[in-house]
C-alpha cells in the first residue's frame, strides 16, 4: 500500500512511499482511509520528524477487517476515527475505543475534519464549565477548535467574542454568532471565561480582560512564542484569576466522536473546512496550514475516495491568500 512518509524538508514535508499494510492489534480494525484531516501542530512534528514517524490522527472510512477481539463494528462499516498515528494511508489500523459509526448523512470528508479539532473543542468546553450566559473570550478563534468552539459555545447561551488575525478570517465566527475582533486589546472586557491558544503577549492581554475570580484555560500557543508574566503586573489586573493549564488527549476517543458526528448529523454542528483536494496535494497542503493560508480544516481525499458521499459544503475552497 501507499503512505505518506516525512521528509524533513520544510518545503515538501512528505512524499509517498510503499508500506505493508498495517496489522492490527486485537482491539483494532482496519480501516481502508477515504479521507484523512492534517492538524497544524502535525505541521511542526514535521520539521524535525523524529524517526519512525507516521503521520495522522484524522481518518474517515470503511471497516475492511473486524477487530480479533470482538469489540467494534464489522466489515463494511462506514466509520470516523482517531488513531494515534498511521492515518495518511490507504490503510490504517484504529483502535475501536477510539472510533465512531457514520450514519449515511455524514459523508467522509465532513467526518474526517471531526477528531482532534472536534474532541478538543468538546473537552475545552467542559473544563471550561456551564456557559450559559457567560461572557467568553476566545483567542486563536480561525482555526478547526476555534470554529467548533464558537459554534458549540454560542449554542450554549454563551456570549462569546473572537479574536483573529483579519476580517476574512472572522467572517464565518461571526455569521455563527460571534463578536469578531482582531487584537485581544479591543475585545470589550471582562470576561467570565477566556479561553487562550495564541500564547506571547496575547496571554497576559487575555488575562488582564479576565473578571476577578474568573478562569483563563490556556490551551496551545499557535504563535510559537513563550509566554512571560510580570508578577507587578498582574498587581494591577483582575484579582484571583485562576490559570488552567488544558491538553485534549486521552483514550478513549469513540464517545465523544460519537457525540460530535451525532452534533453535526442533527445541523447543529458544521465542520469549517477551508480547503478539500486529494491526496497527491498534502505536501502543498501542509505547508499553507502551516503558515496560516488555510481558515478551518484541510480535508485530503484518498485517490478522490468519498467524493461520492460530499454535500455541498466539502467540496468548498476558501480563496488562497492570508486566511
Amino acid at each position: 500500500m501507499r503512505r505518506l512518509i516525512p521528509t524533513g524538508d520544510a518545503a515538501r514535508p512528505v512524499a509517498f512511499a510503499e508500506a505493508p499494510q498495517p496489522v492490527p492489534e486485537p482491539g483494532e480494525v482496519l480501516v481502508k482511509v477515504e479521507a484523512f484531516a492534517p492538524n497544524r501542530g502535525e505541521t511542526f512534528l514535521l520539521e524535525r520528524p523524529r524517526p519512525g514517524l507516521l503521520p495522522g490522527k484524522d481518518v474517515a472510512g470503511l471497516v475492511v477487517q473486524a477487530a480479533a477481539d470482538g469489540t467494534g463494528p464489522g466489515v463494511g462499516t462506514r466509520v470516523v476515527g482517531h488513531p494515534a498515528s498511521g492515518g495518511w494511508a490507504e490503510y490504517a489500523a484504529v483502535p475501536t475505543h477510539s472510533l465512531a459509526v457514520l450514519p449515511d448523512t455524514v459523508g467522509h470528508v465532513r467526518a474526517a475534519a471531526l477528531p482532534l479539532a472536534g474532541i478538543t473543542a468538546l473537552r475545552l468546553l467542559r473544563t471550561a464549565g456551564s456557559l450559559a450566559g457567560r461572557r467568553v473570550l476566545l483567542t486563536g478563534a480561525s482555526g478547526g477548535v476555534g470554529h467548533y468552539v464558537t459554534e458549540l459555545a454560542v449554542g450554549s447561551g454563551a456570549e462569546l467574542t473572537a479574536v483573529t488575525a483579519t476580517p476574512e478570517r472572522g467572517r464565518r465566527l461571526a455569521e455563527l454568532g460571534a463578536r469578531v475582533v482582531h487584537e485581544v486589546a479591543a475585545a470589550d472586557g471582562p470576561f467570565d471565561v477566556v479561553l487562550e491558544s495564541t500564547g506571547g503577549p496575547a496571554l497576559p492581554a487575555a488575562l488582564s480582560k479576565t473578571r476577578p475570580g474568573g478562569t483563563l484555560v490556556w490551551f496551545g500557543q499557535a504563535s510559537r512564542t513563550p509566554v512571560t508574566l510580570d508578577f507587578f503586573d498582574l498587581l494591577t489586573g483582575p484579582e484571583r484569576v485562576t490559570v488552567q493549564h488544558f491538553h485534549y488527549a486521552g483514550a478513549p476517543y469513540g464517545p465523544d466522536l460519537a457525540a460530535l458526528v451525532r452534533l453535526v448529523a442533527q445541523g447543529r454542528l458544521h465542520p469549517e473546512i477551508g480547503r478539500t483536494a486529494d491526496w497527491t496535494h498534502t505536501a502543498d497542503t501542509l505547508v499553507d496550514l502551516r503558515e496560516r493560508r488555510i481558515r478551518g480544516k484541510a480535508v485530503l481525499t484518498v485517490d478522490k475516495a468519498g467524493a461520492h458521499d460530499m454535500g455541498p459544503e466539502e467540496h468548498a475552497e476558501e480563496p488562497e491568500g492570508d486566511l
